[in-house]
């Protein structure tokens, strides 16, 4: 039995009603991803997988080396992360995803053909950026390779079931503000 005023709620998921699905949270580098999926796995209730860490060991070099992957390089990461994507989906549950799906070519794949996978890009200006990577330490992405990051940036378009949000403020703001976005997309796909 829990101590008075220390009750456990249910997971917001489940006390909102809001339905299993997919959140692929996006950006570049520095854009506040891990941030924001931790805040909504502690609202929401659903797991959680840093997609970077998905990445086979030769892209992790790579990356660490300074050097831009290539479409190549990406195929089996983003194999991997359709692969927990379709887990989570067959399981009938929701989860969180962190992913750095910068092209549209990208997103395909990891949408496969579902409806229930929800793409939300966090557009951080890059100032913003760089400031973050500067003061990141011990991070195998280096600095360096955010301009080829934003290189490839084809910004989602409504049409892909996709959300853009600014992530400037503080980041239970910009959580409060994703998951107001989720919500809002969610209903809406409800009523299609």
């Amino acid at each position: 039995m829990s101590a008075p005023g220390q009750e456990r709620h249910p997971p917001l998921a489940v006390a909102e009603g809001i339905p299993p699905h997919v959140i692929v949270l996006m950006g570049v580098s520095g854009s506040g991803k891990t941030s924001v999926a931790e805040g909504l796995h502690n609202l929401l209730g659903w797991p959680f997988q840093e997609g970077d860490l998905l990445h086979p060991e030769a892209n992790v070099e790579k990356m660490a080396a300074g050097i831009p992957l290539t479409d190549e390089d990406r195929l089996p990461w983003l194999g991997l992360c359709h692969d927990w994507i379709a887990e989570r989906l067959a399981d009938g549950g929701g989860g969180i995803l962190t992913c750095s799906a910068l092209k549209r070519s990208y997103r395909d794949i990891l949408r496969g053909a579902s409806r229930r996978v929800t793409f939300i890009y966090l557009d951080v200006p890059k100032t913003m950026l760089e400031t973050r990577l500067a003061r990141r330490q011990g991070h195998y992405m280096p600095p360096s390779l955010l301009p080829s990051q934003l290189a490839t940036l084809e910004v989602p378009t409504p049409d892909e079931h996709a959300l853009v949000v600014g992530c400037e403020g503080p980041p239970a703001e910009v959580i409060a503000r994703v998951l107001s976005e989720i919500r809002y997309h969610i209903g809406r796909l409800g009523q299609e």
